[in-house]
């Protein structure tokens, strides 16, 4: 790097005729010149050089990368660490994420990032959605600090959640038991019934759910193991163009107990499949050898619904009418989360926290009781 005259053809209407040159390795490999802006002097071109070295020092790519060409990047680097679903997420995201293209990593800044919020709040997604676009922008922050030593902590601290003031949190949608009872007494298959028992009764996911093979299947102690899940190609979204993958995350590996109508249930489908002759522990709960697809689930949920007379929900609402029955029974969080496969109980109480709130009646009825018996033992002490 080197401070030098430039051109007299290149020197600007009001004098500046000093800049400096540096060289450095793009993102092909090869060697790029950048020339700064002219200066008016050679002193201010220099402490412009050194401002310039102290700004991009210990980056080991080139310091003009965009944060698009480093979106490229991270996708290049995730591709084979991570779910194909996970990545169609990514593909999707970045489209929100127009204004960031061109900006130089080294200049995201408070300012810009502001625009796009604002641009963001224009749009009718939730909060919830638009905080979990801005995760990309987080997960390529962190890449370029941790492989590039890029210092963008001072721009990742600007990143906050959505909240739209007064907004009202959307009220999930599940069944109270009474509700889940009208509705399977309608299912009169009996793989069916299991289905949606163990989504009610085991709080499964979806992908969980269709992933459960016969092996996983502890009936003699009453466990089922969350081994893995099944996924669609992303790409065509066919249900004969599946695939088996990790769950959605270390603590989605579980032990789920198996409760006493689901057990039994459970025992009887087993004992009637074993008399096929080609019946395997691999094969899939919920299907056969191969697992049952997700318009099918969906198709015969809503069928049970309409011959039920009760309201439509989604598969994975049978999941939240779980967590909400477990609230309602006063269970302790971590058991609750650990039953559903969260990270953290903070994750469930984060989540459901409006359940929470509801199950608060009630829970002073045990103080009322003891200060009742407390004031009756007083006013017959007094008596005596």
């Amino acid at each position: 790097m080197s401070v030098r005259k430039i051109p007299k053809n290149r020197i600007t209407k009001d004098g500046r005729s000093y800049a400096f040159i540096v060289t450095e390795y793009g993102l092909d490999g090869k060697r790029h010149q950048h020339q700064s802006k002219a200066y008016m002097t050679y002193d201010e071109a220099y402490r412009a050089e050194q401002a310039y070295l102290n700004k991009y020092k210990d980056i080991d790519v080139n310091p003009h990368i965009t944060f698009y060409q480093a979106y490229l990047k991270v996708y290049d680097y995730k591709k084979d660490k991570i779910r194909a679903t996970t990545l169609k997420t990514y593909r999707d995201r970045i489209h929100f994420m127009k204004l960031f293209w061109d900006v130089e990593l080294v200049d995201l800044d408070a300012d810009i990032y502001q625009r796009w919020r604002n641009q963001m709040n224009k749009t009718d997604l939730s909060d919830r959605y638009k905080t979990d676009i801005q995760k990309l922008i987080k997960t390529i922050c962190n890449y370029a600090e941790k492989q590039w030593d890029f210092n963008l902590r001072k721009f990742y601290n600007k990143l906050e959640p959505f909240k739209t003031p007064g907004a009202i949190k959307k009220e999930m949608d599940v069944y109270k038991p009474e509700e889940f009872y009208k509705f399977i007494s309608v299912v009169n298959d009996i793989q069916m019934r299991c289905l949606y028992k163990a989504l009610y009764y085991c709080g499964l996911r979806r992908g969980e759910a269709r992933g459960l093979q016969w092996k996983n299947v502890d009936l003699d102690n009453r466990r089922i193991y969350i081994k893995h899940q099944v996924q669609n190609n992303v790409e065509t979204n066919n249900d004969n163009d599946w695939y088996i993958c990790a769950c959605k995350t270390s603590t989605s590996h579980r032990t789920v107990p198996i409760p006493e109508d689901l057990y039994e249930e459970l025992s009887e489908f087993k004992k009637q499949l074993k008399k096929y002759k080609t019946y395997r522990d691999t094969w899939f709960v919920f299907g056969d050898k191969n697992p049952i697809g997700t318009h099918k689930m969906n198709n015969w949920k809503n069928a049970y619904c309409k011959k039920a007379g009760i309201k439509q929900i989604r598969l994975h609402d049978f999941r939240h009418s779980c967590v909400s029955a477990l609230i309602n029974a006063k269970s302790p969080v971590p058991t609750i989360s650990a039953l559903v496969g969260h990270s953290t109980p903070t994750e469930t109480l984060d989540t459901y926290s409006h359940m929470f709130e509801e199950s608060l009646e009630g829970v002073t009825d045990y103080f009322d009781k003891i200060y009742e018996e407390n004031k009756q033992k007083n006013h017959q002490n007094n008596g005596d």
